[in-house]
């Protein structure tokens, strides 16, 4: 019997041994013990997350609302570097979508309906930061290591098809009922709530385009003209409960400004005079609750620490050295601390939201791409604004600003507190709030929109003044960069030294031959 065992296992044994020898280096180097495949939620949280810009970041400075007086821990200047990368995140966009199939769901499903609102998003925010970038031929791992640069032209062209297709694909699965996504840290999977921001963004990039209005490729005016005018096929928010919006929940996630770093973090910046003396000069109750009034002006001046007068925002351009003395001597507005620093969770980070979106329509029929009536969208944003920082169209709020020597930014105690009254027929009968209409009135909107995106919404308000010009933003020593504003990124180094052919023909076609920060891309020209 053990004769028969043994000539039976010899075979078997050398069957094995023949067969370890065929498998590959990958299947031999794979851990048994770990996942090989990541679900497609798992990878959407990480997706979800990767698109959120944060407040108290360099997206600041350059929208000048909020500036370093001290430079330990930043700057001011606009000695721009390489812009963002999502090169990676779109990988996981792609293998998003294919996870998704291989989990047995259709060639449509929400990860692929998103997935194209992701590709519009991450290419699109690439080319408006740097231009030219590579797209049709990038993603494509060892099949092309160099891929070549799209126009910006082209990426834009593509970008507004994938949200055109997106809000398409989500029609049909809203429909359809039952469809949800997992792992959605903004809005628990509602499609419905994804659709209204893929529109919203619509707009916005439309409007990002705007000097190329007249391109018959593009059709913005057409493209506008069909999302607002046709609410059942393209769903827009209807409130800020509509808002892709980040929040912050204490002890996982803290808000960037918090009691842990008050301490060290609290003098080191100021409010911009940018932003301050944009709400000083409208009358604007808003400044109460995201600023408080320069210390120098109430405590030495005698001044009521509510009058607008005693919000001072520091000029950007200022010599940082001048600017440190001047913050010391309590010339300048700080930060609210009561209602950015004296919590862990601070306020939800919009990302995309309805006050934007509101603004946005109002834009779009002033410049005529639309009919409608821009004054009611207009106070639309102007409202969604005031009411995320609890102001009341009518009625009374209490405004809270920071002790001198006071050491607990939690402790309400530590606050002077003062009762504002507010009424908006009073605050809108201004003739610099009141719409206008024409040439005044789009610049009333780009203020407001300005305003509104306080803190929010990243490179936003940089892009818009960069495209406008509105409001005007400060330069001086302290901006660098030749007392310039720059209006581009350079591309990531890595595209120097593993796509240098492509990146120096993209250089070549669009910046003479630099990677320049004051050189105009296309969608600027």
């Amino acid at each position: 019997m053990k004769k028969i065992f043994k000539m039976y296992l010899l075979p078997a044994l050398m069957l094995l041994t023949v067969s370890s020898c065929k498998k590959s280096y990958e299947d031999l180097t794979k851990n048994p013990n770990v996942p090989q495949s990541v679900p497609a939620s798992l990878l959407f949280n990480g997706i979800a997350n990767s698109m959120v810009d944060f407040p108290d970041n360099s997206a600041e400075i350059y929208c000048q609302y909020f500036i370093y007086n001290y430079n330990y821990y930043g700057n001011n200047t606009y000695d721009f570097g390489s812009g963002d990368n999502y090169y990676n995140t779109l990988k996981n966009v792609i293998l998003m979508e294919q996870q998704a199939v291989a989990a047995g769901q259709p060639e449509v499903n929400p990860y692929s309906a998103l997935g194209k609102f992701f590709r519009a998003y991450f290419f699109s925010k690439m080319s408006l930061e740097e231009g030219d970038i590579p797209m049709t031929e990038a993603l494509k791992g060892l099949d092309n290591l160099n891929p070549k640069y799209d126009a910006q032209k082209t990426v834009m062209i593509q970008c507004l098809a994938w949200l055109e297709s997106a809000n398409t694909d989500l029609t049909t699965l809203i429909a359809a009922g039952g469809n949800s996504a997992g792992g959605d840290i903004f809005f628990n999977g509602d499609l419905t709530k994804w659709q209204k921001v893929v529109n919203a963004f619509h707009l916005r990039l439309l409007l990002e385009l705007s000097k190329q209005s007249a391109d018959a490729d593009l059709n913005l005016p057409g493209a506008f003209s069909a999302i607002v005018t046709n609410p059942s096929k393209y769903p827009l928010m209807a409130s800020a409960a509509d808002n892709l919006q980040y929040t912050f929940v204490s002890p996982t996630n803290y808000y960037p400004m918090n009691p842990n770093n008050f301490g060290q973090n609290g003098s080191r910046q100021n409010s911009s005079q940018t932003y301050i003396k944009l709400l000083t000069t409208l009358k604007d109750p808003r400044v109460y609750v995201t600023a408080e009034p320069a210390r120098h002006y109430v405590d030495d001046l005698h001044q009521s620490a509510t009058d607008f007068n005693s919000f001072i925002g520091a000029d950007p351009g200022l010599d940082l050295g001048i600017m440190y003395a001047n913050a010391g001597l309590g010339l300048y507005s700080f930060i609210n601390r009561k209602y950015y620093y004296s919590t862990f969770t601070g306020e939800p980070s919009i990302q995309i939201g309805y006050a934007e979106q509101e603004f946005n329509i109002a834009e779009g029929i002033n410049r005529g791409w639309v009919a409608g009536n821009a004054e009611t969208h207009y106070v639309n944003g102007i409202q969604a604004s005031m009411a995320s920082y609890s102001i009341p169209t009518t009625g009374s709020f209490t405004a809270y600003f920071y002790r001198p020597g006071s050491t607990d930014v939690t402790n309400t105690g530590n606050y002077d507190t003062f009762t504002i009254n507010t009424d908006w027929a009073t605050y809108y009968a201004q003739p610099s709030v009141k719409y206008a209409g024409g040439a005044t009135g789009l610049t009333q909107i780009l203020q407001q929109r300005y305003l509104a995106l306080f803190r929010h919404s990243g490179l936003e308000s940089y892009f818009t003044y960069r495209r406008t010009g509105v409001p005007a933003f400060t330069t001086g020593p302290g901006t660098g960069n030749g007392q310039r504003i720059a209006i581009r990124f350079q591309y990531p180094s890595s595209e120097r030294t593993a796509n240098a052919t492509n990146y120096n023909s993209a250089l070549q076609s669009q910046y003479s031959g630099n990677d320049d920060i004051n050189g105009t891309m296309w969608i600027l020209k």
